[in-house]
């Protein structure tokens, strides 16, 4: 019988919010700059389920997880699982602005707040990065880029609600 890998599981389980997350990061700039840009479905998959999935990951798989980012220290660590927790908070925030279509404001925080929130890790892993850490400078790249990107379609969001 083969033994569930959570380390192979918290991998996938990171390349698939990845694409979701560009996915959502798509489809905003798609309709972003219409004259009434519509973020609803776009804040589902950028910000509902890659708040869901990032969840999984730090809270579910937490023990894979540190072991894919080499931060395994042979039992769990309840700070990721927090972290996974409030993840999960902006997720489900998101899915339910989007259930009860609360509007382009809202949608448009939703992509603030997780945005916000990657550039900070960024710039954690930057200064993990400059300590010895050379897998940090790898992953900054893309949680940069992808905080970036939310922030952008945040703000932008709120300029068009405003």
């Amino acid at each position: 019988m083969a033994t569930f890998d959570q380390k192979h599981a918290a991998g996938f389980t990171m390349a698939l919010t990845y694409a979701v997350g560009v996915g959502g990061i798509g489809l905003a700039f798609s309709t972003l700059f219409d004259p009434q840009p519509d973020l609803r479905w776009a804040t589902l998959l950028a910000v509902g389920l890659t708040g869901i999935l990032s969840f999984v990951r730090h809270s579910l798989l937490h023990r894979g997880d540190a072991a894919r980012m080499g931060w395994d220290t042979g039992k769990t660590n309840p700070f990721q699982i927090e972290v996974g927790l409030a993840n999960l908070a902006w997720g489900v925030l998101a899915t339910i602005a989007v259930i009860f279509n609360w509007g382009l404001a809202v949608y448009s925080a939703t992509f603030l707040v997780f945005g916000f929130y990657m550039v900070a890790v960024t710039g954690f892993k930057l200064v993990l990065a400059s300590r010895g850490a050379r897998q940090e400078w790898v992953a900054s790249v893309s949680a940069g880029s992808f905080g970036v990107l939310l922030t952008i379609v945040g703000i932008a969001g709120m300029q068009a609600a405003t």
